[in-house]
């Protein structure tokens, strides 16, 4: 059985056509702006879009990854520490602030010059943030006839201050590291000590900072770092126990992957004889 065809014109046909397809775009339109007053999503109803996607509508940019910040211990001299730094007229002035708060008179003969003695000590206290680590270490000795057995750097005296009451505390400090290309004089492991010691500080930090510095400039086959000190915030304040010690480690490398070497290393530093 044949279609009847269409005794219609062609012109008509079109023009049919074209009232068909504008009848479907106000269709479609006026269900898409139902859907954005909504605030619905388009979705997909017996197989069709219920709504036209609109292609020149602004498409929402993704996040940005959030970058986990660099932990302390990666900052080794602080940017810019000269950046809004107070005058020296001003720390002076802050000392006598903290006197009168204290309960005392910055005037009198005893207190008079107090914040200047302060403002001093203060710079050698807290001399190790313009202190470099990493140029501590540059200069290495390579002539060691093959050396590449332990050296330990032991009881290094270190004093500091908690960043959380600005009070002192004090111990020693021992470094041990399996050389690679040669070694480091031994007054800089010191002095390493001392740069970041010279800031306030944790113990726990502290003693990451010097594995970090020792580990990123020497490059060794392994380190091992341990500080013990007694806090004052400790003893002076809060619960008032005097004689604690605090021990922190540090073991990379070699240390790290064979207990072994932790008990030589732990061995050495014990043994005084």
């Amino acid at each position: 059985m044949y279609a009847k065809p269409d005794s219609h014109p062609m012109t008509t046909r079109i023009a049919r056509a074209e009232d068909a397809m504008d009848a479907a775009l106000k269709s479609l339109s006026y269900r898409l702006t139902e859907t954005e007053e909504s605030g619905m999503e388009p979705t997909r109803q017996n197989g069709a879009l219920s709504a036209m996607r609109n292609d020149n509508a602004r498409v929402a940019e993704a996040p940005e990854p959030e970058i986990a910040p660099l932990p302390a211990s990666a900052q080794r001299v602080p940017d810019a520490i000269a950046t809004g730094r107070p005058s020296r007229e001003e720390a002076e002035a802050a000392v006598r602030t903290l006197l009168r708060w204290a309960g005392d008179d910055p005037t009198r003969e005893g207190l008079r010059d107090t914040p200047a003695r302060v403002v001093k000590a203060y710079g050698q206290i807290f001399g190790g943030y313009e202190q470099d680590a990493d140029a501590l270490l540059e200069r290495v000795f390579e002539e060691v006839e093959g050396y590449s057995d332990i050296v330990l750097v032991r009881d290094i005296p270190f004093y500091s201050h908690c960043e959380h009451h600005m009070v002192p505390f004090m111990g020693l400090a021992h470094i041990a590291y399996y050389p690679t290309k040669g070694v480091v004089g031994l007054s800089k492991l010191a002095r390493v000590v001392d740069t970041f010691a010279r800031r306030l500080q944790t113990q726990e930090t502290m003693t990451a900072q010097i594995a970090d510095v020792i580990e990123s400039i020497l490059k060794p086959r392994g380190i091992a770092v341990m500080v013990e000190a007694e806090h004052l915030c400790m003893a002076m304040r809060g619960v008032q126990k005097a004689g604690v010690s605090t021990i922190t480690t540090q073991f990379r490398g070699a240390f790290r992957n064979d207990a072994n070497e932790q008990v030589r290393f732990l061995t050495l530093v014990r043994n005084k004889s």
